[in-house]
């Protein structure tokens, strides 16, 4: 079974930025509640649909399967007002890379960085932009940031 385990951290200042490109993600939400989320996403040329299972701890199941983007934006139409959009940077850091993500919309000026792992335990360096661990601030899933403002 897939499994995602990410960290999710609020970004201090504009330091991490430099002179990376991002790339646009459209994301919308056609289900989620506590067992299951269903998302489809239009990331820069593609197309994504993504079903992830209840978090347990920082760990949750993951099924992401590309899709032609024509598709994933005809499915964005069902998701209504449950669509958000932000600009995603791949940083590198010490053989790591963290996708730090710059909210649109209702939640412009909030950027979180995630960082992808192998394990729970896995140990990795910070950058000194890092802020506050927010993994498991629910109001922090993108699925809830659709619903409200956060700064």
């Amino acid at each position: 079974m897939p499994t995602e385990i990410e960290k999710k951290f609020l970004v201090k200042g504009t330091a991490w930025k430099g002179e990376i490109k991002g790339t646009k993600i459209t994301q919308g939400y056609l289900l989620s509640n506590n067992l299951i989320m269903a998302r489809v996403r239009v990331y820069g040329k593609k197309g994504y649909i993504t079903l992830k299972g209840k978090r347990k701890g920082i760990s949750r199941t993951e099924y992401e399967y590309e899709i032609p983007v024509r598709e994933a934006k005809e499915l964005l139409l069902y998701c209504e007002d449950r669509v958000l959009e932000k600009i995603r940077y791949k940083i590198p850091y010490k053989n790591e890379v963290f996708e730090v993500d710059e909210f649109l919309g209702i939640n412009k000026g909030l950027v979180l960085a995630e960082i992808e792992l192998k394990s729970e335990e896995q140990k990795f360096e910070k950058p000194h932009w890092l802020g506050k661990d927010v993994s498991q601030n629910k109001k922090y899933y993108n699925s809830n940031l659709v619903k409200s403002k956060l700064k």
